[in-house]
C-alpha cells in the first residue's frame, strides 16, 4: 500500500467517523504556494470577442509558452492560451479551480465564457476559475495537415460508411488524411496529445503560482483531469471527472469510438418517446403515435435520404442519410436538441420541404480544427492497422447498432498514423489521493455509462460516483438536476462527498 493510499484511507476513516456518511476530502485552505521554481507572472488583458458566446465581465485572458517538445525543454516554444475568472468573494476564497472542455478541440475560453458565472455562484466564490486552450486550440498555436476541404466535413472526417456498408472510401480518405498529417503537419501536429496537455496544465499551475489545483473536467476534459491527477497526485486538490469515457490506455479513442452504437442505442428512447408525445401534436414536431415508431421511421429515412438525398437550405451541401444520422448523434448530448431534430426529420420527410442544416454540417471544418481533432486521438495510442478486419467488424456493428450505421467500428486515419516516438497513454489507477467525485448520467450517447464505470474502477477507494437518472452528456451545471448539481457543489465547496456511491434520480 502506498503513502498516499494509506493517508487517503486513513482521511476516509476519521471523516466517516465525524460526519456518519460523508468523507470530508481536504481541509478548506489556500494553495498559492507554488511547486517547484516560480514561474513569470501571467500578463492578464481582456479577452478578444468570442463569436456567440458573450464574454463575462471581468474575464482576463493571457498566454504562456510551453516546449513544444518536453524532451527537448530549452528548444522551440508555443503558446497556450489561458483566460481567468477571479473570485467575487476574496473573503471567501480557498484555491484556484481549473475548468477542461472537452473534444478533443473544445475551448477553455469559450467554456469559461460560457460556464463561469454559474460556476463561480454554484461554489460560493470559493475559487479563482482558470481554464486553457490546449495547443491546436482556439487563441493557441494552431496547425493543419493540408486536408482537402472535401475530406473535412464531419461526416466525411467521421467514418461514416457508405450507403450499402463498404468501407473502400473511407479507408482511401483516412490513408490520404493521415499522409498529409505525416507529411505536412509538422512538429506541432505531431505535439497534439493527452499527455502534452498535461504537461501543458502543469505549466499553467505553476505560471499561477499555486501548489495544487481543483479541476472540473467534462468529456474528453475528464480524462485529461483524470491523466494530470495520476502524473501529479500531490497538485490536485478537488477532482470532479463529469461524463467520463473509457480509459483503458491500450484503447482509449479507439475505445471511445466503439461505445458509440451502443451508447446512441440506449439514448435514442428518450428522443422517440418525447418526438411521439401529443404534447408535440402542437408545436408541429410529434414524428409519431407511439414511441416505438419513431426509430423505423427514422431509419426508413435515412436509407431513404442515402439513395436520393434532399437539397438543404445550403447551396452544393445536401442532406444525405449520414448528415441525419450525424445530426442524430449530436442532437442526444441534452433534450433541448430534439426539437432541432425533429424539426430536421420533418423538413427531409416532407417533399416540399427544404431542410435546414445544423451549422456543424452546413460547411467543412477549418483545416486546424480537422487536423487537431484527428491528431489528438491519433497521437495517444496505436489503433489496429488497416488490414485488421474493419470490414468485419464495421459489418457486425452495422447490424447490431443500425443508428450510427457502422461508425463506431470503422477505420479512420489513426491505423494509416505515422508516430514520432511510441505513445504511452497514462493508466489510471487507484494509487493517489481519495478526491475524486464523477458524475454521470445514466444514458450519454457519448461517454457512456459503461465506460465511466471502467474509469470508477480503476480508480478504486479514490473515487465516489454519482450517477444522475436522465440520458444526456455533461451532466454538472448542464442537466438542470438539481441533486446532481448539489453533490458536486457541495464536494468542491467543503470537500464533502457521498460515503458511498449514489444516484441522483431526474
Amino acid at each position: 500500500m502506498t503513502n498516499w493510499t494509506r493517508k487517503a484511507l486513513l482521511l476516509a476513516v476519521s471523516a466517516a467517523a465525524a460526519a456518519g456518511t460523508l468523507t470530508a476530502v481536504g481541509a478548506p485552505v489556500a494553495h498559492s504556494r507554488p511547486a517547484g521554481p516560480a514561474a513569470s507572472p501571467l500578463a492578464w488583458g481582456p479577452c478578444a470577442p468570442i463569436p456567440g458566446t458573450p464574454v463575462p465581465a471581468g474575464q482576463q485572458c493571457a498566454t504562456i509558452r510551453v516546449p513544444l517538445d518536453y524532451r527537448a525543454p530549452g528548444g522551440r516554444t508555443v503558446e497556450v492560451a489561458v483566460t481567468r475568472l477571479r473570485t467575487d468573494r476574496p473573503e471567501a476564497r480557498r484555491g484556484t479551480l481549473l475548468a477542461l472542455a472537452g473534444g478533443p478541440g473544445g475551448s477553455g475560453v469559450q467554456r469559461l465564457a460560457q460556464k463561469g458565472e454559474a460556476l463561480r455562484a454554484a461554489t460560493e466564490g470559493a475559487y479563482d476559475l482558470v481554464s486553457l486552450d490546449p495547443r491546436g486550440v482556439g487563441g493557441s498555436t494552431r496547425a493543419g495537415c493540408g486536408i482537402p476541404e472535401a475530406d473535412r466535413h464531419l461526416v466525411t472526417l467521421r467514418s461514416w460508411p457508405a450507403a450499402d456498408g463498404s468501407i473502400t472510401e473511407n479507408a482511401e480518405r483516412s490513408r490520404r488524411t493521415a499522409m498529409a498529417c505525416a507529411r505536412d503537419g509538422g512538429p506541432v501536429v505531431r505535439s497534439f496529445s493527452t499527455r502534452n496537455q498535461v504537461r501543458d496544465i502543469d505549466r499553467l499551475r505553476a505560471a499561477l503560482g499555486e501548489r495544487k489545483l481543483s479541476v472540473w473536467g467534462h468529456s474528453y476534459g475528464s480524462y485529461v483531469a483524470a491523466g494530470y491527477a495520476q502524473e501529479h497526485p500531490d497538485r490536485v486538490d478537488r477532482l470532479v471527472l463529469d461524463s467520463t469515457g473509457d480509459p483503458d490506455p491500450a484503447r482509449v479513442g479507439y475505445g471511445w469510438m466503439a461505445n458509440v452504437g451502443p451508447a446512441v442505442a440506449l439514448r435514442f428512447p428518450d428522443f422517440a418517446a418525447w418526438a411521439a408525445d401529443p404534447a408535440r401534436e402542437a408545436e408541429g414536431l410529434r414524428l409519431a403515435r407511439r414511441a416505438e415508431d419513431v426509430q423505423p421511421l427514422f431509419l426508413a429515412l435515412a436509407r431513404e435520404l442515402d439513395r436520393e438525398p434532399k437539397e438543404s437550405d445550403v447551396p452544393g451541401v445536401p442532406l444525405t442519410g449520414n448528415r441525419l444520422r450525424q445530426a442524430l448523434h449530436g442532437s442526444l448530448n441534452s433534450d433541448t436538441g430534439f426539437a432541432p431534430l425533429a424539426r430536421l426529420i420533418r423538413s427531409a420527410g416532407d417533399p416540399q420541404g427544404r431542410p435546414v442544416l445544423p451549422p456543424e454540417l452546413a460547411g467543412a471544418l477549418p483545416d486546424e480544427d480537422a487536423s487537431l481533432t484527428m491528431a489528438v486521438i491519433c497521437n495517444d495510442v496505436r489503433w489496429p492497422g488497416p488490414d485488421s478486419g474493419y470490414a468485419r467488424r464495421v459489418a457486425a456493428d452495422r447490424a447490431r447498432y443500425p443508428l450510427t450505421a457502422g461508425l463506431p467500428a470503422n477505420i479512420t486515419p489513426c491505423s494509416f498514423w505515422k508516430h514520432d516516438e511510441e505513445p504511452r497513454p497514462t493508466r489510471i489507477t487507484d494509487e493517489g489521493p481519495s478526491n475524486v467525485l464523477m458524475i454521470q448520467s445514466l444514458r450519454d450517447p457519448a461517454t457512456p455509462l459503461a465506460g465511466a464505470l471502467k474509469m470508477r474502477a480503476a480508480l478504486g477507494e479514490r473515487a465516489r460516483m454519482v450517477t444522475v437518472g436522465q440520458g444526456g452528456h455533461g451532466m454538472y451545471l448542464g442537466s438542470g438536476n438539481a441533486c446532481g448539481d448539489r453533490a458536486v457543489s457541495d464536494f468542491l465547496v467543503t470537500g464533502k462527498r457521498p460515503g458511498r456511491d449514489t444516484h441522483c434520480p431526474n
